[in-house]
């Protein structure tokens, strides 16, 4: 009787440590899921913000622009000399870079690791064919959201290539990176706006996994709950690009990507 009791307090301790476990870890979550917003947020509103000089210029009076042929032009209003518009071409080579070549490979086998580890969705289970599952499901997110965000690109005359900064040292360029997650390039000048597809492209990944092939439990919430982890990818992709090595030796130069992931030669505009 003396050891029944002592067990029935062992397995009850143990329960209860389980259930402490799950509570830190649901509250470890929970924290970092508020982080994810704030940074998303900050990140919005930074790329806002950063396009709303060029569409104030863009708007400028007729009137304004033939004075301005008399007045010394600053810097800040000096076009981008070394923008030139890619072609249709380069465009579609861009794309399949982006959906189908390493970096989404690799960013699917990561994150299938630790979807693997956390056991999420636990209804995949563990084990190869659950790690497959899990691998493909982010595979399939990443390709929704790539080709979502090209194709609304050219619906919005948008140019969604990133280009690397033609600014020095570390933290100007990882700003350039990560106001270029949410903002593209348009018109013949390439000047900066605020991009919708960029905006929009992870979280049509993410919605059609959760009424595709996720498990009937995931709604929008969960849908734009996880948005927020690939908008996150995405802007660590641009981090790569920006500083990744692109010699004659690199696989960008390879694959003939080696400037600027794919977008043309800079020069002066035609």
């Amino acid at each position: 009787m003396p050891s029944t009791i002592r067990r029935y307090s062992q397995s009850l301790h143990f329960c209860r440590g389980n259930q402490s476990s799950r509570q830190r870890i649901r509250l470890i979550t929970m924290r970092f899921g508020t982080k994810i917003r704030n940074v998303m947020l900050s990140l919005l509103i930074t790329s806002v913000l950063a396009s709303m000089p060029e569409v104030a210029k863009s708007q400028s009076s007729p009137s304004s622009s033939n004075s301005s042929n008399t007045a010394v032009v600053t810097p800040s209003e000096q076009p981008d000399l070394t923008y030139v518009r890619p072609t249709e071409n380069i465009k579609v080579r861009n794309y399949l870079f982006d959906a189908y070549g390493p970096y989404p490979v690799a960013g699917a086998a990561f994150v299938a690791g630790i979807n693997q580890i956390s056991n999420a969705p636990p209804e995949w289970n563990q084990g190869l064919k659950g790690y497959s599952r899990r691998f493909g499901s982010d595979f399939g997110i990443a390709l929704v959201s790539t080709t979502t965000r090209y194709g609304l690109s050219e619906a919005f005359k948008e140019d969604a290539m990133y280009y690397r900064c033609e600014c020095r040292g570390v933290f100007p360029r990882v700003r350039h990176a990560l106001l270029s997650t949410l903002t593209a390039r348009r018109g013949e000048d390439g000047h900066r706006v605020f991009s919708i597809p960029a905006l929009v492209g992870p979280y049509a990944g993410t919605m059609t996994a959760a009424y595709g092939w996720f498990p009937s439990r995931y709604n929008a919430k969960d849908a734009f709950r996880t948005g927020n982890y690939s908008l996150l990818a995405f802007a660590g992709e641009n981090l790569s690009l920006e500083f990744l090595y692109s010699g004659p030796h690199s696989l960008l130069h390879r694959m003939h990507m080696n400037n600027a992931h794919g977008s043309p030669e800079p020069g002066p505009n035609h």
